[in-house]
């Protein structure tokens, strides 16, 4: 075995390619050929969007979990252990099992190059298949179209939300990422957007290809019953009295609802009971998505990393209010769109805590400040070494009547966790 640990083949798979990302299916699709796996025993949800895919996934794993199917989910990237990348019925597959795995795929892939995130989707496919999962969601990590994990034929697409992000590699507009992303159809099979307001170019894609298409407030909808429970209904189908997800914010009804639609197409070879989704809803679990950490100063964490999701935990901070102040820590990458982050939050913030990330593609502490000045951004700030240092600023000055923020890159969150 080449290696013994997993943080050596970790280590290792980051300075394999040349580049860290580096879209297309051919070298995936060689070496799978050459693993011998054959297609997959199980049907494949795929999951793609701007925000939302995480959180997306856990409701599918959790509502089909409780309705006694054994799962397989993939997702990327991950928190705090690259284990939390795969997990098979909600428990995270070992160091021993992805090491063992991955000596497969290297002595499979000969002199095949492959990108760290193109080994975990390898590991993921084969570490699926052993186990005989019943069904498998797959997350999308950049895109769609040329994102290793198409490399598996969807029964059902889900598209949850049509953002800026990635432009570097999806394009500027809305139009070109929505492509993309619709990339992961397939002719005849369902695919359901979760983007109530998707671009005309994606609606014309896959009317060509003939992939059936589901979207939110033109073929199903939801609705708050009160304050605790929703309903949802499609042309088809009504379910009432619903709780809300444990996953916190309005925003998390858009994926919901979305979700309930492809459990809704599948229902013929996975048929699941209000019951089963009434669970899955309570259950479904996502770290870093507006978790909230109690305490005399409670702590919010979140992976808002772009303006969509900014917007969204901007809303969702409005929603749930505290008596005093918001102290934001917050910390990003160069290629972010920071501008449009920071002003998503500007209102509702009292003093934000810039922190330097210890990642060669994080923008300097200096440099977002710089970014708030030039767009006038009044409220206190002061920078830090790390995000330790800065959430320590941050709960030393809060009050009781305050809270802290902690939001941005993975990165920064990972710390906290």
């Amino acid at each position: 075995m080449r290696f013994t640990t997993l943080q050596e083949w970790l280590r290792w798979q980051e300075t394999l390619h040349p580049t860290e990302i580096d879209l297309g299916l051919d070298r995936v699709q060689a070496v799978l050929q050459r693993m011998r796996l054959g297609p997959p025993g199980f049907s494949v949800i795929s999951v793609a969007g701007t925000n939302g895919k995480g959180s997306s996934v856990a409701m599918l794993d959790a509502i089909y979990r409780a309705a006694g199917y054994k799962t397989g989910a993939y997702i990327s990237p991950h928190i705090k252990r690259y284990n939390e990348r795969i997990s098979i019925n909600g428990e995270a597959v070992s160091d021993d099992a992805l090491c063992g795995v991955f000596e497969h795929i290297d002595r499979s892939r000969g002199n095949i190059s492959l990108t760290y995130f193109e080994f975990g989707t390898l590991a993921a496919i084969a570490l699926l298949q052993q186990a005989k999962v019943d069904i498998a969601i797959m997350e999308v990590g950049l895109g769609g179209q040329l994102d290793a994990v198409n490399v598996l034929d969807a029964d059902a697409a889900l598209i949850t939300s049509i953002g800026l992000d990635h432009q570097a590699w999806l394009g500027n507009t809305r139009e070109s990422i929505a492509l993309e992303k619709a990339g992961i159809a397939r002719p005849q099979r369902p695919v359901v957007c979760g983007d109530p307001a998707p671009p005309q170019n994606l609606l014309d894609f896959l009317r060509a290809l003939d992939a059936p298409l589901y979207v939110l407030n033109r073929d199903f909808f939801y609705h708050k019953e009160n304050a605790g429970t929703w309903r949802w209904r499609s042309k088809e189908q009504q379910r009432y009295g619903l709780p809300l997800p444990a996953l916190r914010g309005d925003i998390q009804l858009y994926n919901a609802a979305a979700v309930l639609m492809v459990v809704q197409l599948l229902a013929e070879s996975f048929p699941v009971s209000n019951a089963n989704i009434r669970v899955g809803l309570l259950t479904a679990i996502q770290p870093g998505r507006f978790q909230v950490i109690p305490g005399t100063v409670p702590m919010i964490v979140d992976v808002a990393h772009n303006p969509q999701a900014a917007q969204a935990l901007a809303a969702t901070l409005k929603q749930m209010p505290c008596r005093g102040k918001t102290h934001a820590v917050f910390g990003v990458m160069k290629d972010k769109d920071v501008s449009g982050i920071l002003n998503a939050l500007r209102d509702g913030v009292g003093y934000w805590y810039l922190a330097d990330l210890k990642v060669e593609r994080a923008l300097a502490a200096k440099d977002i400040q710089s970014i708030m000045q030039n767009n006038r951004i009044s409220a206190p700030v002061s920078c830090h070494a790390s995000v330790r240092l800065a959430k320590e600023s941050a709960m030393a000055a809060a009050s009781k009547e305050d809270r802290v923020l902690v939001f941005g890159s993975f990165y920064v969150v990972s710390e906290i966790l």
